[in-house]
């Protein structure tokens, strides 16, 4: 059988996050470089992926989905900072433009609203949330999370690959058209999907599996009909994002009924999140298209310490079996998942699935879901 490509860049290695904000005070990251490499390392353990480098896309990808502001804040916020001279070892913001700010007047008035010089008020101006937080090499590291992404979905289009998988670090469905949060800085699923819709002309569905809802890729296809979003995720009345992810969220105007989420208690095994997967491949085989673009998130794990849901090692290779038997070809992007020991199991087990591969399992302990903080 032919083995998955699976694509790879160090730069994320710049993306070295050691503390985050939670409710005001410094936590130890739980978005970090091990991450990525425990999950590589699993991919050239298991011998049945080939990993390869991404190629430089540009910005102009980036730009088809993001404001210019915020790839521009990006890219010098670092820069700004130090010349600023505001002494810290990362960056988030505390002071976000909230609607209550802003209550009462009127559009015209709202209109004039502009971008601050500071950087701290810039850094609230395209944030959501206090953790995310930016250091000096997250530039490149978000720059080569999009190339990964888009190198993904070149060698499905373009290299005649059923399936293939990015490693993308960092995250990216929290990021909104014109909003960094959640640990995303560019929306790499929407870059793919709007890269996909260009070139071959024909609609795209994103399946996103993460514990979080993707509220960024909602954002950003809210009014489109042509991009497909069904998302599974915690409830947000009691998990991170919480203000978007609600079952009467389908989406308005062009895109009327082209969002679908299916938000679920906490607790939830295997049996009911199958169920959830079996409910969303049936909307996406009632669209148009021949590609999926999957958000995959390990943070649905049972040990995962943010997320709330209860999954084990096998169900990954269930669902990946689902998912890649509706017969569409797979651009599978990598989103959250933060109890590292058993990243690289599980990322193996969904892309095993996939595949048709049997799961040879490794066990990563047994223990239940805690915790319920921010993240992608």
């Amino acid at each position: 059988m032919r083995s998955m490509k699976a694509v790879y860049t160090s730069a994320h290695l710049g993306h070295d996050v050691t503390h985050e904000t939670y409710l005001g005070i410094p936590v130890p990251a739980c978005e970090v470089t091990e991450r990525a490499e425990n999950i590589r390392a699993a991919l050239e353990t298991d011998g049945g992926f080939t990993l390869v480098a991404p190629t430089d896309h540009g910005r102009d990808p980036i730009l088809a989905v993001h404001d210019p502001g915020l790839v521009r804040f990006v890219e010098t916020a670092w820069a700004d900072l130090t010349a600023q001279e505001v002494d810290r070892s990362f960056l988030v913001a505390d002071t976000y433009p909230v609607r209550a700010m802003f209550e009462g007047m009127s559009d015209d008035a709202l209109g004039r609203l502009r971008e601050p010089v500071a950087v701290g008020g810039r850094t609230g101006w395209y944030g959501l949330d206090s953790s995310n937080p930016l250091v000096e090499g997250t530039w490149g590291a978000a720059r080569g999370a999009v190339d990964v992404a888009l190198t993904t979905v070149d060698l499905v289009l373009d290299g005649g690959e059923q399936a293939a998988y990015g490693l993308c670090r960092p995250p990216g469905h929290h990021a909104a058209r014109a909003m960094a949060g959640g640990y995303c800085f560019f929306n790499n699923a929407a870059i793919a999907a709007e890269s996909i819709t260009r070139r071959t002309g024909e609609p795209v569905a994103i399946l996103d599996v993460d514990v979080h809802h993707g509220n960024g890729t909602q954002q950003i296809f809210w009014r489109r009909g042509d991009v497909f979003y069904a998302s599974i995720h915690a409830d947000p009345a009691h998990l991170y994002p919480f203000f978007l992810g609600y079952a009467d969220e389908t989406g308005e105007g062009p895109g009327l009924g082209a969002n679908f989420n299916q938000p679920l208690p906490a607790g939830t095994g295997d049996e009911a999140y199958l169920v959830a997967i079996d409910r969303a491949l049936e909307a996406i085989d009632r669209t148009r298209g021949g590609i999926i673009v999957v958000s995959l998130g390990f943070d649905t794990y049972r040990e995962d310490p943010i997320g709330t849901f209860a999954l084990t090692t096998p169900a990954y290779h269930e669902i990946g079996r689902r998912v890649a038997a509706l017969g569409r070809r797979l651009v599978i992007l990598q989103e959250g998942g933060y109890h590292r020991p058993s990243l690289g199991a599980n990322a193996t087990a969904w892309l095993r699935g996939a595949e048709g591969r049997p799961l040879d399992p490794e066990p990563a302990g047994d223990s239940t879901p805690a915790g319920t903080r921010s993240a992608s």
